[in-house]
């Protein structure tokens, strides 16, 4: 079926795009790319243990409790990193706590701000 070929083929395109390797589960994409975000804690540029990502809607100086959201990053020892930074997008592995759920979330790079808890803001 030509639809499933595409299908592949653009999965392994986007794959290609973040130099991610599938390994060990398959996870799904999630479109955050109409969200701002940050990194909050852990390393910015690759993430790990007590790191997350925190999106919405509008940027994040005006996020309040109804209008954002947090996830972790997902940690997997069978991933060599866990935030892919491409020139455009960023997919990072999140876990959002809720029903066992991971996902390979995609956000725009030019959406991208400083964290408003960040205590070293100049």
């Amino acid at each position: 079926m030509k639809e499933l070929d595409d299908y592949f083929d653009l999965q392994d395109h986007i794959f290609d795009y973040f130099g991610y390797v599938e390994d060990w589960r398959v996870i799904p994409l999630h479109d955050c790319r109409d969200c701002y975000w940050c990194l909050r804690g852990g390393d910015p540029k690759t993430g790990g243990d007590g790191c997350s990502v925190v999106y919405s809607p509008v940027h994040l100086t005006e996020m309040t409790d109804d209008n954002h959201y947090e996830s972790e990053i997902y940690t997997q020892r069978h991933l060599p990193k866990w935030v892919y930074r491409g020139a455009e997008y960023t997919m990072i592995v999140t876990d959002p706590q809720t029903d066992m759920n991971i996902f390979l979330s995609v956000f725009s790079n030019d959406k991208e701000e400083k964290d408003p808890e960040d205590q070293f803001d100049e």
